[in-house]
């Protein structure tokens, strides 16, 4: 099968979206693991299908799958991107509103990038302690859209991302489905840097409900007030907003693309 796509990017986080509104794709695991495949592919951290949605707030829907082909409720970057793409096939509307897994998210294109609103945080969990390889260990927990374990380090750049993401990733702790985690760096007061280590997909250069998650546990425990800045391995600084009971949160950052294509899967 011949597959149209679009590949786009937000702060480095990377997919592939591709217009389903006709209902003619359906993906296996192993195809969007294909599409994801940097060398055998074309390359992203995920594959996000547009779907027609009848939701009385929402006129579309999407379908968002991770590199290994699980699907994901939300992803912050990717509906910066999938609103931009929206948007761009529908006479570049400024705000765009659709339905995810966790509900619906309403974006608008502006002059200093996308914002997307996000779901209120649930499941906040502060000043735990957990078991590791390396020792106990303090993390903060709060799903943004998906669940985020916080652990706040010294330097970010010499966290062990790769091990340590993967084993608190599936510790019993976060059973039976797995959390997103995230190391964050102080810079500054209301300004952070984070590296994050994503279910099925590992690190990757930003995150955007990972961005949410650290900037809203950064106000908890260092009394950020909002605007927070976070800075992300790709380079990208992102501004998460916010109210005082951590609800409203707003995630503004680059939604870029960057080519369209034909690939057979």
């Amino acid at each position: 099968m011949q597959l149209a796509f679009t590949k786009m990017n937000g702060a480095g986080n990377d997919f592939v979206l591709i217009d389903n509104r006709e209902k003619k794709v359906c993906l296996s695991a192993i195809q969007v693991a294909k599409l994801c495949h940097r060398q055998r592919g074309v390359g992203a951290d995920g594959v996000i299908l547009w779907k027609d949605c009848d939701h009385n707030e929402a006129k579309w829907a999407w379908q968002f799958f991770n590199s290994d082909g699980s699907e994901a409720e939300m992803c912050g970057n990717g509906a910066r991107c999938f609103a931009r793409f929206v948007a761009n096939k529908t006479a570049n509307e400024n705000e765009v509103s659709f339905l995810t897994g966790c509900g619906v998210i309403r974006a608008h294109l502006g002059e200093n990038g996308v914002t997307v609103n996000l779901t209120d945080p649930e499941d906040l969990r502060l000043n735990e302690s957990i078991d590791l390889s390396t020792g106990l260990c303090e993390v903060h927990s709060v799903n943004t859209g998906v669940p985020h374990a916080v652990l706040f380090v010294k330097n970010a750049d010499a966290a062990m991302v790769d091990d340590l993401g993967e084993e608190i990733r599936r510790h019993s702790h976060y059973a039976p489905h797995g959390t997103n985690v995230n190391f964050v760096q102080m810079l500054a007061p209301g300004h952070i840097r984070v590296r994050t280590y994503e279910r099925g997909v590992g690190e990757t250069l930003a995150c955007g409900t990972g961005v949410s998650a650290s900037a809203l546990i950064a106000s908890k425990i260092h009394d950020f007030k909002p605007p927070v800045k976070v800075e992300v391995l790709g380079g990208d600084v992102l501004s998460v907003n916010f109210n005082s009971e951590l609800r409203d949160a707003q995630l503004t950052g680059p939604a870029e693309f960057v080519y369209e294509g034909i690939i057979e899967i």
